[in-house]
């Protein structure tokens, strides 16, 4: 585990070198790319800003809880503990908020419970799909809902496989 922590460093060596064989001026090169950085930084903030306060709003606001509610006897049908609700809600829209209910479900529930395994499952196998689409749809001309409900129906397809299997584990 030592030797893994000198990849990156290494990693930067290696970068270092290969500009100095090339005669890259580093400082000038690495300057410029902060340079192009920045335009698409100030084009993202709008769309990463609006995703993080409405779902800290849907949290606050309880409409999270009200929709968890709502929809723990469909979890119910597709082999999905209804405790786990409030994680797949909260995982499209914030994977630092669904970290914090992962280890909720640890703490409440022991890491080697059903519950604690499926959560664990249902975060690793799904992805924070709207903070993902604001990223990628900033830059995209074309703003197309499809994509986003491919990538919902694939966190529930993993989540209800995951939960499955976890059966068995």
């Amino acid at each position: 585990m030592k030797y893994l922590a000198l990849a990156v460093p290494l990693l930067f060596v290696l970068v270092f070198l290969v500009a100095l064989i090339r005669k890259v001026k580093l400082y000038d090169a690495f300057t410029d790319g902060v340079k192009e950085a920045v335009p698409l930084i100030l084009s993202l903030f709008p769309y990463l800003a609006a995703v993080l306060m409405l779902s800290e709003l849907f949290e606050r606001s309880g409409l999270a809880a009200l929709f968890t509610e709502a929809v723990s006897p469909a979890l119910r049908l597709f082999g999905i503990p209804p405790e786990l609700g409030k994680l797949l809600l909260m995982k499209p829209f914030s994977g630092s908020g669904s970290t914090a209910l992962l280890s909720e479900i640890f703490s409440s529930y022991g890491a080697d419970s059903y519950i604690a395994r499926c959560a664990a499952v249902c975060y690793g196998s799904s992805e924070t799909t709207f903070y993902i689409s604001a990223v990628y749809f900033a830059g995209a001309k074309k703003k197309r809902l499809l994509p986003v409900a491919i990538a919902l129906f694939a966190n529930a397809a993993g989540a209800a496989l995951g939960c499955f299997l976890c059966r068995f584990l």
